[in-house]
């Protein structure tokens, strides 16, 4: 956690950003801003939750044009409700990831995020970063969670408007789950692992 000092001069969003350009974060850990509370470190994912996003990426490499990549450590912020996140994967046009003034990457920009819930951030992902997405706005967010009390799923959020999703389809692991266009595209999410799998 990191608070910007009584007496600084910029705006606290500008602090927060500026802490985050220049820490350096260790090997496999993230570093995000997901509430008010400033820089926040997130720990090396589990392999369950790895193997989750090599999946979801092979089907993505499959659709996507060759003019956007699919990220897993790439920071997009959110100015607007002064948020920066790091997805577990999203997909970004290159010309906006290579254009050093627009760095970290804005929200808007992305065509799709993707978050894996872990044990420990199933509220961070259900709720802050759903906010958080829907006033980027990105157009696409799917959320994988293993941990949702009425069974594993895959939810797909669509159509941000005022600061939040207006169209949600849920999945039950097992199931396809319909990426429309500009992916036009199925994930099979029969081989996601639940949460027996996962580490206590």
């Amino acid at each position: 956690m990191t608070e910007p000092p009584a007496q600084v001069e910029s705006s606290r969003w500008d602090y927060f950003l500026r802490t985050w350009q220049q820490l350096d974060v260790p090997d496999g850990w993230r570093a995000e801003i997901v509430d008010d509370n400033g820089v926040v470190l997130e720990a090396p994912p589990s392999d369950p939750h790895n193997y989750i996003a090599v999946r979801v990426n092979r089907a993505l490499a499959r659709a996507v044009p060759d003019d956007w990549g699919i990220y897993q450590t790439l920071g997009i912020q959110v100015p607007a409700v002064e948020r920066l996140y790091m997805p577990d994967l999203v997909v970004m046009p290159e010309s906006v990831v290579l254009d050093p003034s627009r760095s970290p990457c804005p929200a808007d920009e992305a065509e799709l995020v993707v978050e894996i819930v872990s044990k420990s951030s199933k509220d961070t992902d259900r709720k802050n970063k759903l906010w958080g997405y829907a006033h980027g706005p990105v157009p696409l967010y799917l959320l994988v969670d293993a941990w949702d009390e009425n069974g594993p799923s895959v939810t797909l959020y669509e159509q941000p408007g005022n600061g939040r999703y207006n169209h949600a389809t849920t999945v039950d692991f097992g199931e396809k789950i319909t990426l429309p266009e500009p992916f036009g595209l199925d994930i099979d999410t029969s081989k996601f692992p639940g949460p027996d799998t996962w580490p206590a």
